[in-house]
């Protein structure tokens, strides 16, 4: 084999663990540009997540990747269809879990399961083993009759996961599927996400919860519509800042202490942290000293000066703050 073909063969082998790729995608809404000209990949088994404020654009995003929505423009595919023309193909192949609970409150949980799987057109004997699997799986063994709306947050939660998976997909879309559950819950579905990772499936999901986040393979930060940084957590909290994150405790106000370190070209960026501050410094051999000669010079009172350990919030808080200020 000549090394061009080889070369050939690499790429499409590594296109194909590329389950999302897609470049520059836009929907717009009149004049509102809900979602402006992405473009990244995911990979198979990845738990890829999705940052940002309400109304960032995750989940038109994921309506878009998973078939429910058209995009205006840019180009993509989704487990090898193409998003732009074959929309519908990509449906059967998915699962979706949306941000509030889609499962029915009227119906028992047997109910809702021969709902969905009618939905997704699981054949009748296929199906009555995919039911014993998501009732076992919800921990709701013994409990089929049980009507939905007397579950509590976490259980309605792995069941709306047990339904969206009846149908075996190969990606299943996770729009914050935690929301308002307990922290014990929210443990529990996180195991259940890694176990699914772990066989091969795909999963997508967005989520307001720093753990939760910390658990994500690679995440991608949204705002206003854009991805404004794409990485594992790891490689975020160490890249992200640009700078040494400092902590250090002022009597002054968060707006004082912008005011009188407003123009200092070694800070970054400061944010209130609970009762302390924190302020992206420049990194250098002695962080905390000169940023002490900074505030004796402006007569700010700080004290307590120490390098603070870069958390997911502090990369989010100071990213997104960059890019809405």
């Amino acid at each position: 084999m000549t090394a061009q073909a080889a070369q050939a063969v690499a790429t499409t082998a590594g296109a194909m663990e590329h389950v999302i790729d897609v470049q520059n995608l836009t929907r717009v809404f009149g004049a509102f540009r809900a979602v402006d000209g992405i473009s990244f990949h995911v990979r198979r088994g990845e738990v890829f997540g999705f940052l940002g404020a309400n109304g960032a654009g995750k989940s038109t995003t994921i309506r878009i990747l998973c078939g429910l929505l058209a995009p205006s423009s840019g180009q993509g595919h989704v487990l090898g269809y193409d998003i732009m023309r074959d929309l519908e193909k990509v449906k059967p192949h998915v699962g979706y879990m949306s941000q509030k609970f889609s499962l029915y409150p009227d119906l028992t949980v047997s109910e809702n399961l021969d709902f969905f799987g009618g939905i997704y057109g699981v054949p009748p004997r296929r199906l009555s083993e995919r039911k014993s699997w998501a009732v076992e799986m919800s921990g709701l063994a013994g409990q089929e009759k049980r009507l939905t709306s007397t579950l509590s947050g976490g259980l309605k939660q792995r069941l709306a996961l047990g339904a969206a998976l009846l149908h075996e997909p190969e990606m299943i879309f996770l729009d914050e599927p935690t929301a308002g559950v307990a922290p014990a819950a929210r443990r529990l579905f996180w195991d259940l996400i890694r176990t699914l990772s772990g066989r091969g499936i795909t999963v997508f999901v967005t989520t307001h919860y720093m753990d939760e986040v910390e658990q994500c393979d690679r995440i991608a930060l949204m705002s206003r519509g854009r991805i404004v940084a794409l990485d594992t957590p790891a490689n975020l909290k160490r890249n992200a800042l640009g700078g040494v994150l400092l902590n250090f405790e002022c009597h002054s106000s968060i707006r004082d202490v912008r005011e009188k370190l407003s123009g200092e070209s070694d800070i970054m960026d400061i944010q209130p942290f609970g009762a302390a501050f924190h302020v992206v410094f420049r990194d250098q051999e002695d962080p905390c000293g000169a940023f002490f000669e900074i505030c004796r010079r402006k007569g700010l009172d700080a004290c307590d000066i120490s390098i603070a350990r870069v958390t997911l919030e502090d990369v989010f808080i100071t990213v997104i703050g960059k890019v809405e200020r």
